[in-house]
């Protein structure tokens, strides 16, 4: 699993899935989700053998600076270890993956979770994508008048969402 991670946000910008990861298709996932309309600056990468100099290169001709972790030492992009130790608590450790095409079924839908559903606790009372979290202010452990929580299952039940709607009259 390939994924880029926006640390600002923590919202996963690009994910993807292969069982041969080389350099060449690494280049290309960069070059899906890098397209200039954004202000990134810099990726972080460890001294995996699929990032080589030539990919290296290629980041830098797309206008980003390429820092590279030191060896052995996870604690440096703290970040996307988290990300990634996430995924598999939330969700690879309790799926059985029977293919490709349902490993990635399985991960767009937490991916979406992660995203828009899931509170980030480094974000505050905040999530990744706030343009979905419109919630009206509540008082106490009161409900606005003429709502309900409602829940939405995600990966089967493994997850909930939670959120407000009005009551129908």
């Amino acid at each position: 699993v390939f994924v880029v991670l926006d640390i600002g946000t923590r919202r996963l910008l690009h994910w993807n899935i292969t069982q041969h990861p080389t350099a060449d298709w690494t280049v290309q996932q960069f070059r899906a989700c890098v397209t200039g309309e954004t202000a990134h600056r810099f990726v972080v990468h460890d001294h995996d053998a699929i990032y080589s100099s030539e990919l290296d290169r290629a980041l830098n001709s797309m206008g980003l600076d390429v820092l590279k972790t030191p060896i052995a030492a996870p604690q440096a992009n703290a970040y996307c270890e988290r990300l990634i130790g996430t995924a598999r608590r939330e969700c690879l450790d309790w799926v059985i993956a029977l293919n490709e095409r349902h490993l990635r079924r399985v991960f767009a839908e937490w991916v979406s979770h992660y995203n828009r559903g899931r509170p980030h606790s480094s974000l505050g009372p905040g999530l990744p994508d706030r343009s979905s979290s419109a919630a009206p202010p509540a008082r106490g452990h009161r409900l606005p008048p003429g709502s309900r929580v409602t829940t939405k299952s995600i990966l089967n039940g493994l997850h909930h969402e939670y959120g407000l709607s009005s009551v129908a009259a």
